[in-house]
C-alpha cells in the first residue's frame, strides 16, 4: 500500500513539475509532510529497529524530491 502511494505521488509530482514548475514545489512539500511524520515516529524506536522503521519513509521522501527535480529539469531542457 505504501509503495503504491509513493509511486502515485511521484508520478503526479513529476507531471505537475513538468507542466507547472512553480506550482509543483508547494505540492511536493505538502506530500513530504506525512512521510516526515512517519520517519520521525519510526526513528523513536530503539537501536537498529529505529533505523529500519524510518528507512521506508526516508526513501519515499527522496523519491518524491527526485521526481519533482527531474520533472523541472525536463521542463528546462524542453524546447517550448
Amino acid at each position: 500500500m505504501l509503495i503504491a502511494a509513493v509511486i502515485a505521488i511521484c508520478v503526479v509530482i513529476a507531471v505537475l513539475a513538468f507542466l507547472l514548475p512553480r506550482w509543483s514545489r508547494p505540492a511536493e512539500s505538502a506530500s513530504k509532510k506525512p512521510f516526515g511524520l512517519g520517519q520521525r515516529a519510526g526513528s523513536k524506536a530503539p537501536g537498529k529497529a529505529g533505523e529500519l522503521a524510518q528507512k521506508p519513509f526516508q526513501k519515499a521522501n527522496e523519491a518524491i524530491s527526485k521526481s519533482g527535480s527531474k520533472g523541472r529539469e525536463g521542463r528546462a531542457k524542453s524546447p517550448f
